[in-house]
């Protein structure tokens, strides 16, 4: 079974704790899937792992890790692209 089917889209996971249904592992597999659609990967992307332990009511954070100069380059191509600049 294709893993994209249980994937939702980046626009249906929300934004914040609160969101109803969110899944931080979603985002994070939402958005390494966004990045590689542009060549883009972040082998560092996932969990924050000391913000996933922090407990109830603390919002959860994404490490995006480090890249180098040329990931960051086609990374902000991507973006400015994306915003039709």
């Amino acid at each position: 079974m294709d893993s994209a089917q249980h994937t939702p889209p980046l626009e249906a996971v929300g934004y914040g704790h609160e969101a109803v249904g969110y899944d931080i592992h979603a985002d994070v597999h939402a958005l390494r899937t966004a990045l590689a659609v542009h060549g883009i990967t972040l082998p560092s992307l996932g969990v924050d792992p000391v913000t996933l332990a922090g407990g109830a009511g603390r919002p959860q954070l994404v490490a995006l890790g480090n890249c180098n100069a040329a990931t960051a380059r086609r990374l902000a191509g991507a973006l400015r692209a994306a915003a039709g600049a």
